[in-house]
């Protein structure tokens, strides 16, 4: 599994490191920018992101604007919606608006809330089918 990081808090991108290396090869982003020109080399070099681990405040563009873009990648370069890279979103805001526009406006799979616990962030890979049993 390929999974890509984002997250301007050094601490929050260490935790999740260290929660997927033993899964996924990780890439890192430190901000909405860096992630979508991540993204946008995935696809170029045909291959895509499993699992994108995304935070939605950050600076330089945030993590609704990053998600768009990423959805707007993947229908430029043809990507079929069932093989649509799954968006977790993990934040510190436990709000339901974010969570709203996630989901419905900007196409998250699904939504954590910091501080994530292996345990959480794992079931959730696998419900989304990214992880097997014997993997965790």
């Amino acid at each position: 599994m390929r999974a890509l990081i984002v997250d301007d808090d050094f601490y929050s991108r260490s935790m999740l490191h260290d929660m997927l290396r033993t899964v996924a090869y990780c890439d890192i982003a430190v901000n909405g920018e860096e992630a979508v020109y991540a993204f946008k080399q995935s696809l170029e070099n045909q291959t895509p992101y499993d699992l994108v681990c995304l935070d939605l405040v950050m600076p330089e563009m945030d993590g609704q604007q990053a998600l768009r873009e990423i959805r707007a990648l993947e229908t430029e370069y043809g990507t079929h919606p069932t093989q649509e890279t799954k968006v977790i979103v993990i934040t510190m805001l436990d709000d339901k608006k974010e969570t709203h526009d996630a989901f419905f406006l900007g196409g998250a799979t699904s939504y954590l809330v910091k501080p994530v616990e292996q345990d959480k962030l794992l079931a959730e890979l696998r419900s989304l089918k990214l992880l097997d049993e014997v993997e965790s």
